[in-house]
């Protein structure tokens, strides 16, 4: 016969007998503490140590309806642009008392439905989704159940709720001036496939007024795809002068693939990145990039939706954060 016992769970009943008060103080001890003297609220976390009672915040939310939660997606973890965004956003939140929950959409916008689908159905208090949310299903759904939602990372003049985030074609078209401003003509782009990154791309070729030799490559991008990249753009071009990357990873594999072929950078070839990452200012040359305010994304995209969670009209729903080129040795 087994030994193991299944250990009975923890109640607030037990929290309250081991304080040494009634079950309503002890409940206002840790849910209202102004309802109480700090000495009793001392006295039931000291309770609370010593049982190892863990609060059911579900039950808590059927009462009050909130659930403390929010959920987020983004595409991928490891893309380094996002990673000030969700720090941003996990610390804001963490500060008001809301847990952050990530999920990963992997570029995929079936994923993104289904998570979205989970989401719901556990009445988060709020939802932020890194780019647009294109699945009309998730879109009715969620305005159907009234959580507020933020768009981050795009804009849009109908978002679901609210939106922060800057214009991908401005990005593109701006990256475009500054290459022609610098009296290169033969441009290439190396992009991912994702969507945001085609809109960066026909930002760019609307500037430009025509085609551009083009090397796509599976998102998220890597050092080892930048390099894939250049070599399929040299072989379209092989007198290419500037190429602008999609990100700052794919193009610090382009670089490398430049310097292995011995060509000079810039003097030979400018490289621009995009999401200025931790690493575009230390590499060598440093890397010319377009900057975007990831942090303040998160930050806002808190403040948003904390205002709705405390019940305040949001007076600018729609956030434009900007962006700008960053330049450096690499152009």
């Amino acid at each position: 016969m087994s030994t193991n016992k299944v250990r009975k769970s923890v109640t607030l009943h037990d929290v309250a007998r081991e304080a040494g008060v009634s079950l309503i103080t002890a409940s206002r001890a840790l849910g209202n503490p102004g309802m109480v003297s700090d000495k009793t609220i001392e006295r039931v976390q000291k309770a609370v140590e010593i049982t190892g009672y863990i609060p059911n915040l579900l039950a808590g939310g059927l009462k009050s309806r909130k659930s403390l939660m929010v959920g987020a997606l983004v595409p991928n973890i490891a893309v380094a642009q996002f990673l000030p965004t969700v720090k941003a956003l996990t610390d804001t939140l963490d500060a008001a008392g809301y847990q952050l929950i990530l999920g990963q959409t992997g570029y995929d916008h079936a994923r993104e439905e289904a998570l979205l689908a989970t989401m719901i159905s556990r009445r988060p208090d709020g939802i932020v989704v890194t780019g647009l949310i294109h699945s009309q299903l998730a879109r009715d759904q969620l305005r159907r159940t009234g959580i507020p939602v933020v768009e981050t990372w795009d804009l849009s003049d109908r978002p679901v709720d609210m939106a922060v985030g800057f214009s991908h074609v401005k990005v593109g078209s701006a990256v475009a001036g500054y290459f022609l401003g610098k009296g290169w003509r033969r441009l290439g782009i190396a992009t991912g496939d994702d969507q945001r990154a085609a809109v960066r791309r026909e930002g760019f070729l609307t500037t430009v007024g025509h085609d551009v030799p083009t090397a796509v490559v599976p998102a998220p991008s890597s050092l080892a795809l930048g390099r894939r990249a250049l070599t399929e753009l040299l072989e379209k071009d092989p007198k290419i002068e500037a190429i602008f990357c999609s990100s700052d990873q794919l193009a610090q594999g382009v670089m490398v693939e430049a310097q292995a072929r011995g060509l000079r950078i810039p003097d030979d070839l400018a490289i621009c990145g995009f999401g200025d990452a931790d690493f575009a200012a230390h590499l060598e040359p440093p890397l010319t990039s377009v900057q975007v305010d990831g942090a303040g994304i998160g930050r806002t995209a808190a403040r948003l939706l904390l205002e709705r969670c405390r019940g305040e009209t949001v007076a600018e729903p729609v956030v434009d954060v900007g962006f700008r080129i960053v330049e450096r040795g690499s152009t």
